[in-house]
């Protein structure tokens, strides 16, 4: 019910609120209290509380019962909650404090069953609530009150409810509102106790039950020894027995005993405990003295070898050399050649796709090996070849010595590929960490950082694998063997997709042998116009892509078996051709030359462009095309060269006024090197006297400013790349005319080679009507 209005001196609170019912002590802290406070004298005054500077719609009437000092010496006082009031406006008021009108609120008399029931419920929460927090005199306090509305506005004195919760009960009139609002939150906070008692209860009974199950451990095992009974002794023996018989060198031996007898004075609880036997595992179960027996029929081991690659002889040859000494050691008695000098370490240098990392397994085959192959791409960290510190959490053995466990012998065949992929930053080179592997004068006793004895691998044949040996490190590439693998023949590729490819795609495609057969002329087909690659991963592609056509032809009913795939077929499965023989068509006309490169994919054929335009800008040569500084100083010498012997080369003088640009195709692809050097020459006299370069001729070889060609690298690789391109002559410099016996006979056979020892020979092969002309 409503009762008169009246005018107060106002409080205004900031960090607690007085609810109705409630005696509290306040502390006197601004010039506005003391104001509101001397106004009063001693009757009432209303509490609003402020948040965020708003105040809130109702206060609190309250009762001065005492005004004094607290032992600090701060001024405070003692009031007492009288009952709610809305807040009105301003009124005047003697004295410094603000004054306003209120409308005082009281409870209604009477109360409904409903509050009652939810009075009941407020103070049987609240009861459980102070009962675990051990302060029962509060339970008696509220026992004490039995107005529903006093019951709900107890809860000003709760520490679970914050500043604003304790606003909205203040604000709250209805008193069954006001006590739903009340027991939602004793609801809440009874929750959030009885949870925190339930964890601590949990830890504490964990911890319990951790140290009752320690307590009997170290009772069972105290009451073992005196038994003779050694609670650990079933593991210990085991590991014992595993050492003695594992074979393992006496320095080996005595590093796991030392452990063991580490493992025997360990407590099962103790951290090191899992850490030891760890160590050990990896001790016992590395093939110290376990090897595979080595095929010594060299006529069987070369039936392997050729079964599963085409091509490729200088592999062959070289595995069939390590086979015959091995055997003429094993007839003769010499026993085997272990460990220091004796490691083999073969690196196969050559483009994606020719096979480098299946060889690998033929390798282990003909040789009667366990095969393992340890990827080395991305590898950053030192640790992932010699393996993590045993200080460390977590720490285990490096790839070497994890790759040995698998394969389960201590002579396997060891794959690393991908070995010009290893990169170094701050944790480490592993190429560095790799010497030790590879340096037969080092690799009988490597170290592992985790193992921390020493491991011969003497008797590891290693068999790298890269696709730029210019990226391997130089100390690491001398310890190597290198075989490069240039690439396949057309005719090569022909084989290695007849004997390989094509049964494996129509295995693969869900077909049967006898359900389709592709033609050798299929073959070339799709060798020549869809696939330029010195590998043959895309001709198993496109391979595979046109058997899928089949298959989902004799899937639909749309074909029946045997279906033939002939030459005309290969445009219907595969679509129109991707290459072309465009060198005639690149050089017909005045300024172009088609040089031989390398790149890390195999040989490939460029077109060199030069043009020449009328006055000059301040540059007498641009160059364009993505190039280095090694090829654009060829260019440069070309240029010069062409200047300082016009008159013998038929070039008016007139014309080496003007501005020349040199380009390289294609612009996005980076491109270095010497070797393009009597190409650049050739393209800048054929501009400049107006004569069309041969239109079959690729070229290579390095020029001087006195003409004379030097010699490149990768022959081999160019004049395939060459062949690949319709090209039926290459010219090549005069010092590598006995690289010429690397190239494969059948592509001799085809093509024709001009030896140049200075650029005149070269313009000779590049302009032969010229040349006859001036013979005549």
């Amino acid at each position: 019910m409503a009762i008169d209005t009246q005018a107060l001196p106002l409080l205004p609170l900031t960090t607690g609120v007085v609810l109705p019912g409630m005696v509290v002590t306040l502390t006197i802290e601004s010039d506005e209290a003391a104001a509101a406070v001397q106004a009063a004298d001693g009757g009432e005054l209303l509490l609003v509380p402020r948040l965020d500077g708003r105040y809130a719609t109702i206060g609190t009437v309250a009762k001065v019962e005492d005004v004094g000092r607290l032992r600090g010496g701060q001024d405070a006082l003692v009031i007492r909650g009288l009952h709610r009031a809305v807040v009105g406006v301003g009124v005047p008021g003697t004295g410094e404090a603000t004054w306003v009108q209120v409308e005082p609120v009281v409870d209604d008399a009477g109360s409904t069953s409903r509050a009652r029931e939810l009075a009941r419920e407020y103070r049987a929460l609240v009861e459980s609530i102070v009962e675990s927090r051990g302060v029962p005199q509060v339970a008696e306090f509220l026992r004490g009150i039995s107005d529903p509305g006093a019951i709900a506005d107890t809860s000003g004195y709760s520490p679970d409810l914050s500043f604003e919760q304790k606003i909205e009960v203040l604000e709250t009139v209805d008193v069954e509102r006001r006590l739903e609002l009340v027991t939602g939150l004793a609801r809440e906070t009874l929750g959030e106790i009885e949870l925190k008692d339930k964890i601590r209860t949990d830890v504490s009974e964990g911890m319990e039950k951790r140290q009752r199950e320690f307590l009997l451990r170290e009772q069972m095992g105290a009451i073992r020894k005196e038994l003779g009974e050694d609670s650990d002794g079933d593991v210990v023996e085991e590991y014992r027995t595993k050492i003695a018989e594992a074979g393992m060198p006496e320095d080996v031996r005595t590093e796991a005993e030392r452990e063991l007898g580490r493992l025997e004075r360990t407590s099962e609880q103790s951290p090191e405990y899992g850490w030891i036997r760890t160590y050990l595992d990896w001790m016992t179960e590395l093939p110290w003295a376990t090897r595979s027996d080595d095929t010594f029929d060299i006529a069987e081991a070369r039936r392997v070898l050729d079964a599963d690659h085409d091509g490729l002889e200088d592999v062959k040859e070289r595995i069939l050399e390590y086979l015959a000494v091995r055997k003429l050691r094993h007839d003769r008695g010499m026993g085997e050649a272990t460990g220091r000098g004796s490691g083999a370490i073969l690196t196969l240098v050559g483009p994606p796709g020719v096979g480098k990392t299946s060889l690998g397994e033929s390798v282990a085959r003909a040789l009667g090996r366990r095969f393992v192959r340890v990827s080395l791409g991305g590898i950053h960290d030192e640790a992932e070849i010699r393996g993590h510190r045993r200080t460390y959490v977590g720490a285990l053995p490096g790839r070497i010595v994890r790759a040995l466990k698998d394969a389960g012998t201590k002579n396997p065949v060891m794959m690393l590929d991908e070995i010009d992929k290893v990169g170094a930053d701050w944790r480490g080179d592993p190429s560095s960490a790799l010497l030790e592997v590879l340096d037969p004068a080092q690799n009988h006793t490597f170290r592992d950082h985790y193992l921390d004895v020493d491991l011969d691998l003497s008797e590891v044949l290693f068999v790298t694998t890269a696709n730029v040996a210019e990226t391997i490190p130089g100390p690491l590439f001398d310890r190597m063997e290198v075989i490069r693998i240039d690439g396949y023949t057309e005719e090569e590729k022909v084989a290695i997709a007849r004997h390989h490819l094509v049964d494996r795609q129509i295995e693969r495609n869900g077909l049967r042998a006898d359900e389709v057969v592709v033609t050798d002329d299929a073959l070339r087909t799709i060798v020549g116009d869809h696939t330029r690659e010195a590998g043959v991963r895309n001709l198993e592609r496109e391979i595979g892509k046109a058997l899928r056509k089949v298959a989902t032809k004799l899937a639909a009913g749309e074909a029946t078996a045997p279906v033939t795939v002939d030459a005309g077929d290969v445009r219907t499965y595969l679509g129109r051709p991707k290459f072309f023989f465009e060198a005639a068509e690149r050089t017909s006309v005045p300024g172009v030359a088609t040089g031989l490169a390398v790149t890390g994919a195999g040989g490939d054929v460029l077109f060199i462009e030069a043009t020449r335009m009328d006055g000059t800008d301040g540059r007498a040569l641009t160059l364009t095309g993505q190039l280095g500084d090694v090829m654009k100083e060829s260019a440069q010498i070309a240029l010069s060269y062409v200047r300082s012997h016009a008159a013998e080369l038929g070039v008016d003088r007139a014309s080496l006024d003007g501005r020349f640009h040199v380009h390289v195709p294609a612009g996005a692809v980076p491109k270095d090197g010497p070797s393009a050097g009597v190409t650049m020459t050739t393209a800048l006299v054929s501009l400049l006297t107006g004569r069309a370069v041969k239109s079959t001729v690729g070229m290579t070889g390095e020029v001087t400013l006195q003409g004379r060609v030097l010699p490149i690298g990768g022959l081999k690789q160019k004049v395939l790349a060459a062949h690949r391109a319709g090209l039926t002559e290459v010219v090549l410099p005069a010092r590598n005319e006995g690289d010429l016996d690397d190239v494969p006979e059948q592509v001799r056979e085809q093509m024709t080679f001009h030896v140049a020892a200075t650029i005149a020979d070269v313009l000779a092969a590049a302009f032969p009507d010229a040349a006859a002309a001036d013979a005549a």
